[in-house]
């Protein structure tokens, strides 16, 4: 969204709010959040209730605009900021609003993001690349495969696709070869290194070739160098974060996923998109 537009938006909570509410109701019918009838009646309080199962609701009912009573106009800037790559820390100080109260917003854009980019049944396929990352502070000791306390990462790019991440509890061949499984079309091309986790690809119906990066990087077309460009596009944005918790890494984590399959889109009407769609009921 260009500037001026956004200028637009901003410019009252009157404004903020049609935008949103427009986005709620396609068509601009509106529903029963709960029944999804569209035998509905305003009531006061700019409220409505269903004639089916006589549940009230307002616009934002049940949506993840709603987790947080801040004004439309805010949450407007949040997202152009969030879209913007801005901290946490930095957003709040832009629009005045208090540090914590930024970051619930900003990890209730994350949550939406995950909840409306669930893997599909689609699986991958083509020529796919497979890799393991490890992320954490600065430590001492080893890097890679023998660090102490950093958090796992699979990682399955799909050349001239889309890039899938998931934390992992290990590196086994189980682990990676579950996962592949999961995602990735059986016939596929499948490159990987030479990490031993890999070797039963070939049993499972994959073409699997390796790349030995004691050697040399790339031979051809076997190469992962496609992934290893996420991971170092994920870490450079990390670092502006000054350290994520495990328990919210996965969020983070799903953030750049998201970023990177859409890098060459603007952002921001998603992400508003995704703020006033319902919240599924697992979440």
């Amino acid at each position: 969204m260009d500037l001026k537009s956004f200028e637009t938006l901003v410019r009252t909570e009157k404004t903020a709010r049609r935008f949103f509410t427009n986005l709620c109701w396609k068509k601009y019918r509106r529903f029963c959040s709960r029944c999804h009838s569209y035998e509905i009646y305003r009531i006061l309080g700019k409220r409505f209730r269903c004639k089916r199962c006589k549940y009230t609701f307002h616009d934002f009912t049940g949506r993840w605009i709603n987790k947080l009573r801040i004004s439309c106009r805010n949450w407007l800037w949040i997202i152009k900021f969030f879209e913007l790559e801005l901290s946490a820390r930095k957003i709040s100080q832009q629009i005045g609003l208090s540090y914590p109260t930024v970051l619930k917003a900003v990890n209730i854009l994350r949550m939406a993001i995950i909840a409306n980019n669930t893997d599909s049944d689609d699986l991958l396929t083509g020529e796919i690349e497979l890799d393991e990352a490890y992320f954490g502070g600065r430590r001492k000791g080893n890097r890679g495969r023998g660090a102490a306390g950093k958090v796992p990462v699979f990682g399955i790019l799909e050349r001239d696709g889309i890039v899938r991440v998931e934390v992992v509890t290990d590196v086994s061949a189980m682990t990676l070869l579950n996962l592949t499984i999961k995602k990735v079309r059986r016939g596929s091309i499948v490159y990987t290194d030479k990490f031993r986790s890999y070797d039963a690809l070939m049993c499972c119906g994959y073409r699997h070739l390796k790349i030995d990066h004691h050697k040399k990087f790339s031979n051809g077309k076997v190469y992962i160098n496609g992934l290893e460009g996420f991971w170092s596009y994920a870490k450079e944005r990390l670092i502006k974060h000054h350290g994520v918790s495990k328990e919210k890494f996965p969020l983070y984590l799903k953030e750049m996923e998201f970023r990177y399959n859409n890098r060459n889109d603007i952002i921001f009407n998603l992400l508003a998109q995704y703020l006033v769609n319902l919240v599924p009921d697992l979440l």
